[in-house]
């Protein structure tokens, strides 16, 4: 499973990939969760399983819908990300993921 978190510089957002996998670990999950910048997401898009973009990036919305219409592409939760709230995005997720 392969969840992609797509960002402006993907700076903030590798703090919460870390406490994502640290809620992953402590619930026995195997996934791989990856960070990067927007401009980059055509080199990582593919191969997301889902794919969730930090708020400040959230005007790309559509465009990453439609270019990846065969998955799930969703915003984080402003909220949840401001708080580095790993477990909560982990678990919108897998919920996305029918898991």
């Amino acid at each position: 499973m392969n969840i992609l978190l797509v960002c402006a510089a993907g700076m903030s957002t590798s703090l919460l990939v870390n406490r994502m996998k640290d809620a992953a670990k402590a619930k026995g999950i195997e996934i791989n969760i990856e960070a990067h910048p927007v401009g980059s997401i055509a080199q990582y898009g593919d191969n997301a399983d889902v794919i969730l973009l930090g708020p400040q990036v959230r005007y790309e919305l559509k465009n990453v819908q439609k270019t990846y219409s065969d998955k799930p592409v969703e915003v984080i939760q402003m909220q949840d990300y401001g708080m580095m709230n790993g477990a909560k995005v982990l678990e919108h997720a897998l919920k996305l993921l029918g898991k």
